[in-house]
């Protein structure tokens, strides 16, 4: 194995609670136990990085600085160390663009600037974008069911109920069954 090991996470419907194109940093509900998680995956020598598209900017349903006023929040409730760095994409739909997931572009630029060692890691989301920007970056995919996972139509390597359950799994040494997850 060359490189390290990462976790790649959606962040809406994943990380917190969905909130249509989340503007505001007081409607910010981070799922429980979540900053606990991000804790074992990082002293268990995880890379952890959100990768979200963010198209109310590109829509111009919110501005570039309400963006980051969520995310500063996002990031202090989750806990200081807790994420290496987050990448967004402003495109819409619609437009051509490398970094919009499914587009795996936001997965490479991680991987090239950290040397994340891509086959031996994980995207974890709520949507069928999420799993195949996962598949398409060469990584292995986690559905979690919080947010519009359970609405999902795709094939991620394992479903979880929620990230908890998602980042105790990836911590699961490769042997070991993984007692509430399925395969699908």
């Amino acid at each position: 194995m060359s490189g390290v090991r990462a976790v790649f996470l959606d962040r809406d419907g994943t990380l917190m609670e969905e909130v249509d194109y989340c503007r505001d940093p007081a409607k910010i509900r981070v799922y429980p136990g979540v900053p606990e998680a991000l804790r074992k995956i990082k002293a268990a020598g995880w890379r952890t990085f959100i990768v979200t598209n963010q198209s109310g900017i590109g829509r111009g349903l919110m501005t570039e600085a309400q963006y980051r006023a969520v995310q500063e929040e996002l990031l202090r409730q989750l806990g200081a160390g807790a994420i290496d760095e987050v990448y967004f994409c402003s495109d819409p739909p619609g437009i051509p663009s490398t970094r919009r997931k499914p587009a795996p572009g936001m997965v490479w630029e991680a991987a090239a600037a950290y040397d994340i060692d891509l086959p031996h890691s994980f995207f974890i989301g709520d949507k069928s974008a999420d799993i195949e920007c996962g598949q398409r970056a060469g990584a292995r995919t986690i559905l979690v069911l919080t947010g519009y996972g359970a609405q999902q139509r795709c094939r991620p390597d394992f479903i979880a109920q929620d990230l908890t359950q998602a980042l105790a799994f990836v911590l699961q040494p490769p042997d070991a069954g993984a007692p509430g997850i399925g395969a699908e």
